[in-house]
């Protein structure tokens, strides 16, 4: 029941996403193109187990994103509020797919496996 809950709730983020983005108006060729741009970070598996998972993990929290949609809407930073929708947008996808964080003793391993 947890985990279905969490992916429930990674689509309502992203649905959320998506319409916020199509709200501000902004570029849908961008969304596209960079919709799977986090996960480049999963090349730090060239580098080990444990680099790849602080990598990745890094790059797939709602940490990052979250402060640069914050420090967008402050300083009305456009591109800052296209990159941190983007990015979150990402993260809700992943989830509501079932993809989680990583644990560093195997790339397949994630918290989501775990629920």
């Amino acid at each position: 029941m947890v985990k279905k809950l969490i992916h429930a709730e990674a689509l309502i983020i992203f649905v959320g996403i998506l319409f916020i983005y199509g709200y501000l108006n902004l570029n849908w060729w961008l969304f596209f193109l960079f919709l799977l741009a986090p996960d480049l970070s999963a090349l730090g598996y060239l580098f080990g187990n444990k680099i790849g998972a602080y990598t990745y993990n890094l790059v797939h929290t709602f940490l990052l994103p979250v402060l640069i949609l914050f420090f967008s809407f402050i300083f009305s930073i456009h591109i800052l509020s296209v990159i941190g929708l983007i990015w979150s947008a990402h993260i809700a996808m992943d989830r509501t797919i079932g993809y989680g964080l990583k644990y560093s003793d195997n790339p397949k391993s994630t918290h989501l496996q775990k629920l």
